[in-house]
């Protein structure tokens, strides 16, 4: 992707150099329904602190036309390159620039996307744009610090809706004229266009009126519950305006649903825009409606934090994106009425899970990353950056206590509305509100990189009696190839005692003297409140989940909650417990097998319908990836059958027993198993309650044709009767899943040798391709991915190439020989910095798992 790249160095001049006023921007989507390319006509207003000064304006564009200068002028030939139109001459004070290009619609998720619906054959229009890619749609000074007004004129077909930041204007002969934005960065400003379905509501409260939108597409509109949508966006006003004391700084609030989205979804300040995926089709999980929830909310906070104030630069995106975090899923937590209260359990089970993974990476960086360039950023929506982030934020808050942050974020917003920020900006009004002094903890947890383990360290009488209590924290090494040093942390935690109660059978906090709450600071942290305590049957450190760090159980309590782990009575302690098992077993520290009788003998009682799926997902990762291979079918045999056993058990229409089919579903083996699902797809086969729909029908059909059961035909008529967008992806999933070298040579070429495949198609693609019951038909693509996967890097735009570089790495072909190729590829073929990380990253799966299974056949 060369000619695309903007460094730090760069901005910062550039943003020394000169100061935005406003674009207009004018764009002719008249002819968007038969795709190529529009007329873009941009003209920005910025001043110069100097003059004769040169700078440069960013664009990716087919072709521009004119460029004009304080009414002059320019060479387009001698000007325009890769991604930049040279401005030389620039004179202090204010100069004029219109730009008069044609730029193309895209098929990545990237700039201006289109998209045709099979069902009603019309092209649907939606920008994305952060990190870098308004520069696809109008001439624009490509950074967060350069904020301006934008006033957008857009010209479309009859009949059509134009959604922009600004309230949607009624158009006058198909041409709609938005009034300008307040100031904001390049990368929030948003246009859909298409013919939209939507519904429209209000938020009131006090005097204030916030117009509501939600659209989707026509041929989703059945499936959309937009009651539900408006209450959850309804108790984040409440929730943020409240804690924030802040009124919502937007004209309008609208969440767009839209096709082949790259991300979950986009703060686009006042027109949010979302993957349409959280549209159900079919029935889901109560999981599945509280992670659209946060979702939800996740957007509604950046409109204050990153959209009226948003970071000067890319190094605190970490920031944007852990706020955002944060603030979500403690408004499910505390908001009057939320429906999920439990929500820091799924944070615990879900993102804690993600950020732990993404720390022991060879990639693995500070919370403040140093981000030199756009490609650094580009790779850096990691689980650093998002879960990590928001977890220290958690510890933050515990630290200087939740009135205190929130009267410190609220002087923030109020000192630097519409403006942008730095780090010390916030932990600045954070230390005034609080009295703390946070640059010892932002040193050592923002600036440095790793976990830190805490283990307890106990000693009793014969009578049980604790005489000695105190907390050992490690910092193990760092992964090979990552920067920096093992750094011991400040942490607020919680010690909770748990005790079997006879009564209910449940594991209970004793709610005078059963949770401890402290500093742990240093390699040694004596906890003298419990000397004297009676020992309970378990102690967990870190519980109620302050802080973010490792945690391991005494020999006594793991041993207890082995056999009782599905026994707590709360949802959080039991996340723990089962975080920690499976970073134990990803760290070969448990083997896999016994992981495998950890969970099956407490899932039954687990009733977090998220921690249940969590734990599907993990145990079929841990037996294909981490298990003994002469183990594997066995212990596949073992899970297989207890999934059957589940669904069976599971109450009728229940979510436990969706959850069941899809698991039983994922690793179906036997004759008898696949005659099962094929019985319940042609209906000769039920299960009381379960309602076998649309998407997991598909689930049965993908299983089926990956164990060879279906082939083109049962595929084509399933495709038959699900003629949607959606069916076309599973559809695609399932032929390029089929046991055959047809299939996967067929696959591969689409993806790999042809650049034609839509962004969200060609994910289908690569997720049926890779198969763990496959391993032997597949290994031939090792050789093949490593001899193509720069030139793709090279060619394709970053969301195609990343999905081709992480996807189709060979992370199933477990093995030295897999290392060995891949360190003989890093050493020879000079990669970029962002593709080098990536594969390091991939590189680093296969390692781990190698020594998993090591510890799994020792296990024997």
């Amino acid at each position: 992707m060369p000619g695309t790249n903007l460094t730090r160095e760069e901005a910062q001049q550039r943003a020394k150099l000169l100061t935005v006023d406003s674009y207009e921007i004018d764009l002719d989507l008249s002819g968007a329904q038969e795709g190529g390319t529009y007329r873009s006509v941009t003209t920005v207003r910025f001043d110069s602190a100097e003059n004769d000064a040169e700078s440069f304006i960013d664009l990716v564009a087919p072709t521009v036309h004119e460029v004009i200068l304080n009414g002059d002028p320019l060479t387009v030939d001698e000007v325009f390159k890769d991604s930049r139109i040279a401005l030389p001459g620039i004179l202090e004070g204010r100069n004029v620039l219109r730009v008069v290009a044609d730029c193309a619609y895209t098929n990545t998720g990237e700039g201006l996307h289109r998209f045709v619906d099979q069902v009603d054959q019309q092209a649907y229009l939606y920008t994305q744009f952060e990190v870098p890619d308004a520069r696809r749609v109008f001439a624009s000074f490509e950074q967060p610090d350069l904020k301006a007004t934008f006033q957008f004129t857009v010209k479309a077909p009859t009949g059509w809706t134009v959604v922009s930041n600004s309230p949607t204007p009624e158009p006058k002969d198909d041409v709609w004229v938005f009034e300008p934005t307040p100031r904001i960065s390049t990368y929030i400003t948003a246009l859909i266009v298409g013919p939209y379905h939507s519904v429209h509501s209000v938020y009131e409260k006090d005097g204030q009126s916030v117009p509501l939108g939600i659209y989707c597409r026509p041929s989703l509109a059945e499936f959309l519950d937009s009651d539900a949508i408006f209450e959850v966006t309804r108790q984040g006003f409440e929730w943020f305006q409240e804690k924030f004391d802040y009124a919502y700084p937007f004209k309008k609030y609208d969440q767009l649903f839209v096709p082949e989205f790259n991300a979950g979804a986009m703060e686009n300040a006042g027109a949010v825009t979302i993957r349409d995926q959280y549209v159900f089709r079919s029935k889901v999980t109560d999981a599945a409606y509280e992670t659209r929830a946060e979702t939800i909310l996740h957007e509604l906070a950046h409109m204050w934090f990153g959209d009226l104030v948003t970071m000067e630069w890319w190094n605190d995106l970490w920031l944007n994106e852990s706020f955002a975090t944060y603030t979500s899923i403690a408004c499910q937590a505390y908001a009057a009425e939320s429906r999920w209260p439990h929500s820091w359990t799924t944070f615990a089970n879900s993102m804690k899970t993600w950020a732990y993974r993404q720390d022991q990476l060879p990639s693995t960086h500070p919370i403040m990353a140093e981000i030199r360039d756009l490609d650094d950023v580009l790779v850096n929506f990691d689980g650093i950056t998002y879960a990590k982030g928001a977890s220290v934020l958690k510890q933050l808050v515990a630290y200087v206590g939740m009135d205190e942050f929130f009267r410190g974020v609220q002087a923030y917003f109020k000192a630097h509305a519409y403006g942008n920020t730095q780090l010390s900006d916030l932990l600045g009004a954070l230390e005034e509100t609080s009295g703390r002094d946070l640059g010892v903890w932002s040193q050592k947890w923002l600036q440095t990189a790793g976990i830190n383990i805490l283990r307890p360290e106990i000693e009793t009488d014969s009578n049980g009696i604790i005489t000695s209590f105190a907390i050992r924290q490690e910092a193990p090494a760092l992964p090979v190839g990552a920067k920096g040093e093992p750094t011991l942390r400040p942490h607020r935690i919680a010690i909770g005692l748990y005790e079997l109660d006879d009564d209910s059978g449940k594991l209970l906090r004793d709610d005078e003297g059963g949770r401890i709450e402290l500093d742990v600071d240093g390699e040694l942290t004596p906890v003298p409140q419990l000397v004297g305590k009676h020992r309970p049957a378990v102690i967990l450190l870190n519980d109620d989940d302050l802080s973010y760090a490792k945690v391991r159980l005494d020999e006594q309590s793991l041993a207890f909650v082995t056999e009782h782990l599905g026994d707590f009575e709360s949802s959080l302690p039991r996340a723990l417990c089962w975080a920690s098992a499976w970073d134990m077993t990803r760290d070969a520290e448990l083997a896999t097998r016994d992981y495998l009788s950890l969970v099956l003998s407490g899932i039954g009682k687990e009733s977090d319908i998220g921690l249940v799926q969590s734990l599907h997902r993990q145990v079929k990762l841990a037996i294909e990836l981490y298990a003994d291979p002469t183990a594997r079918e066995a212990l596949l045999t073992r899970w297989t059958d207890a999934t059957l056993a589940h669904l069976r058990s599971a109450g009728s229409g229940s979510d436990h027993q969706l959850a069941w089919a899809r698991a039983f579903a994922a690793t179906a083996r036997t004759p008898e198993q696949l005659d099962l699902l094929e019985g319940l797809l042609d209906g000769r086969e039920t299960i009381e309650g379960l309602a076998v729909d649309t998407e997991l029908r598909w689930a049965f059909v993908q299983r089926l044709a990956a164990v060879g059961r279906f082939d083109e035909a049962e595929i084509a008529g399933e495709y038959e009767r699900d003629k949607t967008a959606a069916g076309e992806r599973h559809a695609t999933t399932a032929r390029a899943a089929r046991p055959t070298e047809e299939a996967k040579a067929e696959a591969w070429a689409s993806v790999v040798e042809s650049d034609k495949l839509p962004n969200a198609v060609q994910e289908s693609v690569i997720g049926g391709f890779v198969q763990t019951g496959q391993r032997e038909l597949l290994a031939p693509y090792t050789d093949k991915y490593f001899a193509a996967v720069k030139d793709c890097w090279d060619s394709r735009s970053h969301e195609m190439a990343q999905q081709i570089a992480v996807g189709l790495y060979p992370s199933i072909q477990v093995s030295q020989d897999t290392l060995t190729k891949t360190d003989e590829w890093l050493a020879s073929a000079e990669p970029s910095a962002a593709l080098r990380r990536l594969i390091s990253e991939s590189r680093s799966g296969v390692e781990r798992a190698l020594k998993a299974q090591a510890a799994d056949a020792a296990a024997q």
